[in-house]
């Protein structure tokens, strides 16, 4: 389960204010891809937090209301499919990284990034964690948060674009979802740069 020894060995090296950052929607065929930045009290006790992947979404959805309320600061943003496009899937994620740090309402001395690479545009110090959701407490919090944002935003295209089925698979490229593509073709949610195998 997560924990707060990465958190800790920041304050301990002089750092105040340690946000976790993650992402979702890195896959999908279409939408955004979502990222959230959460400071939490070290104090605080947050029960089956983990990797948003091994919650259910029943579970995810609970735990939603008790991040946002238990966060000393959190922000949640995101990257266009226009500029997924533009910059490509790894540049979009980095930049709604960004933005979601740069949002927080208090501001964040050091990041705990979930993976390998971290942002260019990043303006504070920060360290990578690879499979950081399930080690970091604030990256599996940013992570919740990440998912469940974007699934619910999933469902209001659900009923803009009912023909793919959104709210199933949110976007990911199941057989349902790629054999709509093939009988509808993409929509403007689609990410076209992602559909080159099955058009």
């Amino acid at each position: 389960m997560p924990n707060f020894e990465y958190e800790t060995a920041a304050k301990n090296n002089g750092y105040i204010s340690v946000c976790g950052v993650d992402e979702a929607g890195r896959g999908p065929l279409a939408g955004p891809v979502c990222a959230a930045a959460v400071i939490l009290p070290s104090d605080v006790n947050i029960p089956e937090l983990n990797d948003s992947k091994k919650l259910s979404e029943k579970k995810r959805e609970q735990l939603f209301d008790v991040i946002k309320n238990s966060a000393i600061s959190y922000c949640i943003a995101y990257a266009s499919v226009e500029e997924i496009e533009e910059l490509n899937i790894l540049g979009a994620t980095f930049l709604a990284m960004e933005r979601a740090v740069n949002g927080l309402s208090i501001s964040a001395d050091f990041a705990l990034i979930d993976g390998n690479q971290t942002p260019k545009g990043l303006q504070i110090p920060s360290q990578t964690i690879v499979k950081g959701d399930a080690k970091s407490c604030s990256i599996s919090a940013a992570s919740i948060l990440a998912k469940v944002s974007r699934d619910r935003l999933m469902l209001e295209y659900d009923n803009e674009y009912p023909q793919y089925n959104f709210k199933k698979h949110k976007g990911y490229g199941t057989k349902e979802h790629t054999d709509a593509i093939k009988q509808y073709g993409p929509c403007k949610i689609h990410r076209m740069s992602f559909l080159k195998n099955i058009l």
